[in-house]
């Protein structure tokens, strides 16, 4: 159609002379059409979800009760993106939630390359904070300043996350997120566990867990630990490089720690600490005393 047809169908259906609009995404923003007040979406899985709020604000803009139908495709299986982006917007009905919107499709999407020219980014993958510091990072190359730091990855089978029972406002959850990413030292563990305690009553034990993982994170990037991982009852602390690593430190540890520390070394130096007699909630608090310890060591002329 060209711009006068579309413009002739718009207004015969908003006067009334229709009743039904059937129509591609075009009608997304702009079109205000408070007399509607149904809307069905075709494949909704297929689109976005900053595009589904639009789609869905085209109804329920008079005093009617309007109803939004998103479907798609009997017996169709869900990408998780997908899957994520119908929940959110039926979770989010309440007036005001574009900014919960926002940020949940920030958090589905990423947040695109600030430097570049692409619309989608790799935050999905490596989640906000780590995005940020990564983009840090990159100004300070192009900067010529020579950086050393050292990004750890966790991975460790225990349930580590806030859940909804204990913070119910997204916008606060993200918040404390933000807060337990920043971990950077035992005090700032304090504070966050003190601050949560004050405004949530008592931690629960993903929170915990939440906890510690950021502030062994804070301890093994300062030991330049690139990369924290457990293989059933083992778990493998990987070195940034061999040079990073007191061999005499280590012995000591090993000692203090009943001998479950062994060394190795393939393409980056490796230390192998066997946790047989421990359930992973504990071995969390065994590693953090570990490499307490063996920050001590190397601090220690």
């Amino acid at each position: 159609m060209d711009e006068d047809e579309l413009e002739q169908v718009i207004l015969d259906f908003v006067s009334g002379e229709a009743d039904i609009l059937l129509c591609t995404t075009i009608i997304e923003t702009g079109i205000d059409m408070p007399n509607v007040n149904t809307l069905i979406v075709y494949d909704a899985d297929r689109m976005g979800l900053s595009q589904l709020y639009q789609l869905r604000g085209r109804v329920g803009r008079s005093n009617r009760l309007a109803y939004a139908y998103f479907t798609y495709r009997k017996d169709k299986i869900l990408t998780e993106v997908a899957e994520k982006r119908l929940k959110a917007i039926k979770e989010f009905t309440e007036f005001g939630s574009g900014f919960k919107i926002a940020m949940r499709d920030l958090e589905i999407r990423g947040a695109g390359n600030l430097l570049g020219t692409r619309q989608h980014g790799h935050m999905m993958a490596v989640g906000y904070d780590l995005y940020c510091k990564l983009l840090e990072e990159a100004v300070k190359e192009v900067k010529g300043e020579i950086t050393d730091e050292v990004e750890t990855s966790i991975d460790i089978l225990v349930n580590a996350h806030i859940p909804d029972d204990y913070i119910k406002d997204e916008r606060v959850k993200i918040e404390v997120y933000k807060k337990i990413a920043a971990i950077s030292s035992l005090e700032d563990k304090q504070d966050v566990e003190d601050e949560l305690i004050d405004r949530f009553s008592d931690i629960p034990k993903p929170v915990e867990n939440l906890i510690m993982i950021s502030y062994i994170k804070s301890i093994a990037q300062n030991l330049k630990i690139t990369n924290i991982k457990q293989v059933q009852k083992d778990v493998f602390v990987h070195f940034k490089d061999a040079k990073y690593i007191d061999y005499e430190k280590l012995k000591q540890l090993n000692s203090k720690f009943n001998n479950i520390v062994s060394y190795g070394s393939l393409k980056e130096p490796i230390l192998k600490i066997r946790f047989s007699k421990y359930s992973n909630t504990q071995l969390l608090i065994v590693i953090k005393d570990l490499l307490e310890e063996l920050k001590n060591l190397h601090n220690e002329k």
